[in-house]
């Protein structure tokens, strides 16, 4: 039974060797074959019978991978089941790649050889190469792309990239980008919801094509990239990430918007008519290619010399006036004729060359370009960049100039065709506009035309009469009838001026004789004006005249009456200083005296008809104006309109004239109000600011230094962008035609700028507005109301004062008040006289007491002589009315102390001691040169 298990088992081992797919061999210990299966026999083309006795390794083992075998085979023969992946020898020589097992045999302990067990794997080997081949040169296309390769979350995050995808973002490597770039959308992307329609697209339709963006490189430069991209997702539908390719087209996409950018300009050309409309066009266009917020044309006028400038677009500086071409970066492109890129290094050494010198606000990159026809240069098209000195390239720079001839010829073929309208327009005008009616005669006095804007009046379309006579037209066959007889004369040779009434109108004619080539006269061409408006016009100056000499004569009789004024309450007063309380005549004089009151007030009415108000600066609480106002603001602003005033604790002085100071918050409260229709929240505030050199540098026409801000603020409709561009411009108005002038706040802008500060505004549509007025701080503090004049006994002096009127009663008066006052009077009735009293009084004179205006030599004339004649002596004026000449010849100066007549004799006590004891104010902080117009602003 024994035997019989043994050849059972003998029988199943022969049969799993023989059946076995693998190759497999025993080896005894000195590994030499012992006994190999038939698929070892096919595998390595050996017969069994030629391997017996054969050692393994010597018989398929390759010379280069012996020691390999060998190490294989001790490492078997050693106890351990050894496996690898290599090659074997077949018998004809060629190589197999096979995975080797080596497994030992031991029995009872015994070592008595191994066995070993070979798998051809030649194709899979094969199978692997192929795929590390197709790694190697997917990698190495990965790698060296042009176009960017990537995967990326749908959160945003970078799973892998390429190089190049690096390089178009401006780093070093994939891993640079990876490691600083956690969120395209944020990060990245210029315009985020770009970001989001792409995730769209890509949960809709799982995949776009040449989807364009804009997005930021490293060093803050935008460029355009377009993108194909899928989405992957896992078996059941979630998205794992987006894998696609990107390609840079910034140039294509630069290249495509300088074609649009040629083409609008060309179009614009050919249909635009104004040369403003198309300047901007230009503009507009511009835009899309270049940075042009700061953009300006300077066109050269040959006669002038001047370059104007009639586009004007700038973040810091106003459209300049006319000026001399100088030495600007625009003049020196316009005299090279070159283009120019002029970043700050360029321009210093242009500057030390002495080529350019610094005009307006410094720019970090400036970019100006000749506008050249053919025939000359006509002026220079200018870019400007603040803050970035790259903003402009070479590429800005040759792109600009390819369009400049382009636009130089725009403008110049624009000015062509405006003068050949204008001057179309200007004869259309003498035809069509001026009330006038052009007609021709034959030698038979029969109408060949008609023509002109006067045929209205007489019921006529043009040409309707030709064909009739003369005779006919005017229904007469009188010869003589002076109009027929006129155009009988100029078909006679001779030109003849005549006069006619007809048809309710008044006509002034005249008549040519009509010649043709041959020089023969073929009838007469005439030409009627109508002067009827002319003679109604004629009458209204006459009545314009009479109301100027109206206005003439009540400024005179306002003067007059002012030093009238001053007689009777200057009695007055002297009567009541007299007079008991229980005296019953202290009433009339009471009577009297509030009569003198209203009559000064009627004196006012008529300075402010005459238009001969004074107005003078004074230091001023900015606070306490606003708060007098509050009232009437409340009132004039309505129920739904809630005002509110904020200010800052102890709100510094300035100085400026209180009636403009009011006028400005007027003007600014108004046109808050009309911004609210529907009601809303107005602010007032005040408050002490330091405008320092950083403000200063945004703000190019500001003067560092302490001021006062007023600002206004409303809950209004807001304004854009291009109206605050305009909102202090003259006449310039967004209200309904009819309800606004376009004065109000350019007298704001007028007032502001007179008293030395700066008006900002700062609004968006739909979000308010805020007005800001600065005022400079003023040294002094603000004055205490003046008192004086209500009440209290008038401070006496012991001064001598030297009085100086041509109105006898007022001068009698005052000296006669001085006196009782303590002073020493030296009087004289007029300039000539008070210099003769002067030069002859042997004491000292303190003060020179005079009217503003007097027959022969003015007070001024008088103070400048009084003053070389009697150095240090105090001057007071007293005047009735302030003529624009006295204004403007500097009567109101810092220095300078006024009385306004009529006046109470306790204020001339008041003004006498406060000139008395007046001390010199420091000097005027200097203002910017340039204002605005401002329309009939008429105290500005």
């Amino acid at each position: 039974r024994v035997e019989e298990e043994v050849e059972k088992r003998t029988a199943y081992f022969h049969a799993l060797v023989d059946n076995n797919p693998l190759a497999i061999v025993v080896l005894d210990s000195d590994y030499r074959v012992r006994l190999c299966n038939p698929a070892f026999e096919r595998l390595f083309q050996y017969r069994q019978e030629e391997m017996l006795g054969a050692n393994i390794d010597s018989l398929v083992a390759p010379a280069e991978l012996a020691a390999e075998a060998s190490q294989l085979s001790q490492s078997a023969f050693a106890g351990q089941n050894v496996r690898a992946t290599t090659r074997r020898r077949r018998k004809d020589g060629s190589l197999v790649d096979v995975t080797v097992l080596g497994v030992p045999l031991i029995v009872n302990g015994q070592m008595l050889g191994g066995f070993g067990i070979y798998e051809d794997v030649t194709e899979r080997v094969q199978a692997e190469d192929a795929r590390r081949q197709a790694e190697a040169r997917f990698r190495s296309i990965f790698e060296n792309a042009v176009e960017g390769i990537f995967q990326t979350t749908p959160d945003g995050g970078y799973v892998s990239l390429n190089p190049a995808l690096a390089r178009m973002y401006g780093y070093d490597s994939p891993e640079d980008l990876t490691a600083s770039v956690r969120d395209i959308g944020r990060q990245v992307y210029v315009d985020p919801s770009r970001r989001e329609e792409f995730k769209c697209l890509m949960e809709k339709h799982g995949a776009v094509e040449k989807f364009e963006y804009q997005v930021f490189r490293r060093d803050g430069a935008k460029i355009w990239l377009s993108e194909n991209a899928r989405a992957v997702r896992d078996p059941s539908g979630t998205m794992l990430y987006y894998e696609g390719t990107v390609e840079e087209i910034t140039e294509r996409k630069r290249a495509e918007a300088e074609r649009q950018v040629t083409f609008e300009i060309i179009h614009g050309v050919n249909v635009t008519d104004n040369m403003d409309e198309l300047l901007r066009l230009i503009h507009q266009s511009l835009l899309k290619v270049l940075y042009a917020e700061n953009c300006f044309v300077a066109l050269h006028d040959p006669k002038s010399e001047m370059f104007e400038f009639p586009f004007f677009v700038d973040r810091y500086d106003t459209v300049p006036a006319p000026q001399k071409v100088g030495r600007s970066c625009t003049a020196y492109v316009f005299r090279t004729g070159r283009a120019m890129l002029i970043p700050q290094s360029r321009f210093d050494k242009l500057a030390a060359q002495g080529e350019v010198e610094l005009v307006g606000t410094p720019s970090p990159s400036w970019l100006g370009v000749p506008l050249r026809t053919p025939a000359a240069t006509i002026g220079v098209l200018v870019l400007q960049h603040y803050e970035d000195e790259r903003a402009y390239t070479k590429r800005d720079l040759e792109f600009l100039a390819s369009v400049g001839g382009q636009i130089a010829i725009a403008i110049e073929r624009k000015r062509a065709e405006t003068a050949l309208r204008e001057s179309e327009a200007r004869l259309r005008v003498l035809v069509e506009q001026l009330p006038a009616v052009l007609w021709t005669v034959d030698a038979e006095l029969k109408f060949t035309s008609s023509l002109g804007a006067g045929l209205a009046r007489l019921g006529l379309k043009p040409n309707q009469v030709v064909g009739l006579s003369l005779h006919e037209y005017f229904q007469t066959a009188d010869p003589e009838y002076p109009p027929i007889a006129a155009h009988r004369q100029a078909i006679a040779g001779e030109a003849v001026t005549f006069h006619s009434e007809w048809a309710g109108g008044s006509y002034a004619c005249h008549a040519e004789p009509l010649r043709g080539a041959d020089g023969h006269v073929l009838g007469a061409i005439c030409m009627a004006l109508d002067v009827t408006e002319r003679k109604q016009l004629e009458a209204q100056l006459r009545q314009a005249q009479k109301m100027e000499a109206v206005g003439r004569l009540a400024g005179g009789i306002a003067h007059d009456f002012n030093n009238l004024l001053m007689v009777i309450q200057g009695y007055t007063e002297l009567l009541l200083d007299g007079l008991a309380p229980s005296d019953s005549m202290r009433r009339n004089a009471e009577q009297i005296h509030e009569a003198s009151d209203r009559a000064a007030g009627l004196t006012r009415q008529l300075l402010a008809f005459s238009r001969k108000q004074l107005l003078a600066p004074k230091v001023l609480d900015l606070q306490l104006v606003v708060t007098d106002m509050e009232k009437m603001l409340r009132r004039l602003i309505g129920e739904d309109i809630d005002l509110a005033t904020v200010t800052q604790h102890e709100v510094w002085s300035v100085k400026a004239d209180r009636s403009q100071l009011e006028q400005v918050i007027l003007n600014l409260a108004v046109n808050a109000r009309d911004a609210m229709p529907r009601g809303g929240k107005l602010t007032i505030e005040t408050a002490n600011v330091e405008l320092d050199n950083a403000y200063a540098r945004q703000h190019p026409i500001v003067t560092p230094g302490p001021y006062v801000m007023l600002a206004v603020t409303d809950t209004g409709t807001g304004m854009d962008a291009e109206t605050q561009a305009h909102v202090f411009e003259p006449f310039f108005t967004t209200k309904d035609k009819g309800k606004g002038t376009g004065l109000g706040l350019a007298t704001v802008y007028g007032i502001v700028k007179q008293s030395g500060g700066y008006v900002w505004v700062y609004s968006e549509p739909g979000q308010g507005t805020t007005f800001k007025v600065y005022l400079p701080r003023a040294q002094a503090l603000a004055a205490a109301p003046d008192r004086s004049a209500a009440g209290g006994r008038p401070r006496r002096g012991s001064e001598t004062i030297l009085l100086v009127e041509d109105e006898r009663g007022v001068r009698e008066l005052a000296r006669e008040h001085l006196e009782l006052n303590g002073y020493t009077v030296l009087q004289a009735e007029d300039g000539e006289a008070a210099l003769d009293v002067a030069s002859k009084h042997s004491g000292k004179i303190h003060l020179l007491l005079t009217d503003v205006v007097m027959p022969g030599m003015s007070g001024r004339d008088l103070a400048d002589r009084m003053e070389k004649l009697r150095p240090g002596i105090k001057i007071l004026y007293m005047s009735g009315y302030t003529d624009q000449a006295i204004i403007h010849h500097g009567i109101l100066a810092a220095d300078t102390v006024l009385l306004q007549k009529p006046f109470t004799l306790h204020a001339l006590a008041g003004k006498l001691r406060e000139a008395l004891e007046h001390l010199e104010e420091p000097p005027k902080r200097s203002r910017p040169d340039s204002m605005p117009p401002l329309g009939s602003g008429r105290t500005l």
